[in-house]
């Protein structure tokens, strides 16, 4: 039998010994080497190595991408080395993802994280923590309850005998960690509904009896949510995964800052609970930081409002909420400390890895609606986090946060907010000085919208009827898409689009740029140089078709 030449590649096998080296160690000093290559790229030079090797919208179709990657099936043993695994990672995937820590990635709330941050999550995935239990975790658990009194503090401000109390308590809770925002708020939800459809003389609650049974002890037809037509869609999901059906969702108009009208808000309010068919409102929601816009509801007023007619206050800070740790920025949250409820992200404005959600509540036993035990875990009397919380098996994000609050100091994360706010203001004065531009929605935290709209178009908008205003504005939306895409495509800088209802244009839908200012390496003249390639762009490639 002939021998197999040199050059040959061994065929790797799925055994004992196999599986033993590559369980515990690298299986050889070429994968060791390999891995050290890049990780001390990424451990002690991120920025340099997403620069080098991450793409950031390279123009490949994701129809040429997807066709790549159509093998459904799981070799029986092993395809590749570590090595060659980790060079496919860098070499293949990488340079077509996206480099979301470029400063010329202004279009999404995703942005670039401290170098610590990479760090930090390796030690997280390594010491692999379960905080469901306390038998997975012990002291990460603590720190974990530790971690929410601090963000607690930051919102409510209770006193130092209101922390000493619940801080560290087996019997209360002041919020649990989620995997993102829409988890939060979703458990706000879950919490607010079981607490309004509590048990009573006759009835299990909501929790055991389930709606239909809740709505006939209660004598009510339906439950709803209020929140402002600039809500997140994560709120529609919790009015189906809650049962109430997302037609429930009523969405409130906004006034001219794109924040809830309130005149409208009570009115809805009021017709509601005076209708022929009794409904209840199970929360109003205020936004502290919209995602189309970045605006921020009259969060006082609106407390007020649930006050009066003592229905549950939720607010969305999953963006917003960090800007409490500016002395300069934290008045535009002014009131969020009477809500019942508030979600906040650390993925976004805490700049930790994806993915993590946070929500806290006001008052430390409400969450004891929710509690759910099992015997094999979470049982009753114990101290386990997963006994009051959506979630299950997680990770210990909290290792994370409290970690990067040492780090940062609240002070250094406020000089990110107050870069964001800043740059975003001299952004938009930077639009309304160029005579192509139309600034749409001034920014009251980081984010703002304008759109291309050239001087000539603005005059015929000027003297236009309401027909050719109309056609017109169809063809800015056409011109804005365009250069939308062949920015993005170019690679070098990416704003993203959405459309508004701008009270300039009732009944029209506008198609505007959006950008979101909160790498803290993006300087106004990055942003000019987005601007210039939008100009140029359209001379370039759009305008003859106009």
């Amino acid at each position: 039998m002939a021998g197999k030449s040199p050059t040959e590649k061994k065929e790797l096998v799925a055994d004992w010994p196999a599986l033993t080296r590559t369980f515990i160690q690298p299986e050889s000093d070429a994968a060791k080497s390999t891995l050290i290559k890049y990780m001390e790229q990424i451990l002690f030079g991120l920025q340099d190595f997403l620069k080098t090797h991450v793409g950031f919208t390279e123009a490949i179709s994701l129809k040429h991408l997807a066709d790549r990657f159509t093998n459904s099936l799981i070799s029986q043993n092993p395809d590749k080395k570590l090595a060659d695994v980790i060079t496919d990672l860098i070499e293949d995937i990488a340079p077509h993802a996206v480099n979301v820590a470029s400063p010329y990635f202004v279009g999404h709330m995703t942005s670039a994280i401290p170098f610590f941050m990479v760090h930090l999550k390796t030690i997280v995935a390594a010491l692999n923590q379960n905080l469901v239990k306390i038998e997975t975790s012990k002291v990460v658990s603590v720190v974990e309850k530790q971690v929410l009194a601090k963000i607690h503090r930051l919102i409510y401000q209770q006193s130092d005998a209101f922390y000493k109390e619940h801080i560290q308590s087996t019997y209360t809770t002041l919020g649990c960690f989620t995997e993102n925002g829409t988890l939060s708020n979703l458990t706000a939800l879950w919490v607010a509904r079981n607490a309004l459809l509590s048990p009573k003389t006759g009835f299990e609650g909501v929790e055991k009896e389930g709606l239909k049974a809740a709505y006939d002890a209660y004598g009510i037809h339906r439950c709803v949510l209020l929140v402002s037509k600039r809500g997140h869609y994560s709120l529609n999901k919790a009015g189906g995964l809650l049962g109430l059906g997302n037609r429930n969702i009523i969405a409130v108009d906004v006034d001219a800052n794109n924040r809830i009208d309130l005149v409208k808000l009570e009115e809805t309010i009021r017709t509601l609970l005076k209708g022929p068919r009794k409904a209840a409102v199970l929360a109003v929601i205020g936004i502290a930081g919209t995602t189309e816009t970045g605006s921020v509801d009259p969060l006082r007023e609106m407390a007020g409002i649930c006050g009066e007619h003592n229905i549950h206050f939720h607010v969305d800070a999953a963006w917003g909420g960090p800007t409490l740790m500016s002395e300069k920025y934290r008045h535009l949250l002014s009131g969020i400390e009477h809500a019942d409820s508030v979600t906040i992200d650390g993925h976004k404005q805490f700049y930790m890895p994806m993915s993590s959600g946070m929500v806290y509540f006001k008052d430390p036993a409400i969450m004891d609606n929710i509690i759910y035990h099992a015997n094999y875990v979470n049982r009753p009397g114990s101290v386990d986090l997963g006994i009051k919380s959506p979630s299950g098996s997680r990770e210990a994000n909290s290792l994370i946060l409290d970690s990067a609050l040492k780090i940062m100091g609240s002070r250094g994360y406020a000089l990110l907010i107050d870069h964001g706010i800043e740059t975003a203001r001299k952004f938009a004065d930077e639009i309304e000085n160029r005579k192509d531009f139309q600034l749409i929605t001034s920014p009251e935290l980081n984010i703002l919208t304008y759109r291309f709209c050239p001087f000539d178009l603005q005059e015929k908008l000027a003297g236009s009827d309401d027909r050719q205003r109309v056609r017109i504005n169809e063809t800015l939306n056409d011109i804005n898409r365009q250069i939308q895409r062949r920015q993005r495509e170019a690679g070098k800088s990416f704003v993203s689009r959405t459309t508004l209802d701008i009270k300039d244009f009732p009944g029209q839908h506008i198609v505007v740029l959006r950008t979101v200012i909160m790498n803290p390496m993006t300087t106004i003249d990055i942003l000019c140089e987005i601007l210039n390639e939008q100009e140029e762009i359209y001379k370039t490639m759009i305008r003859d078709g106009f």
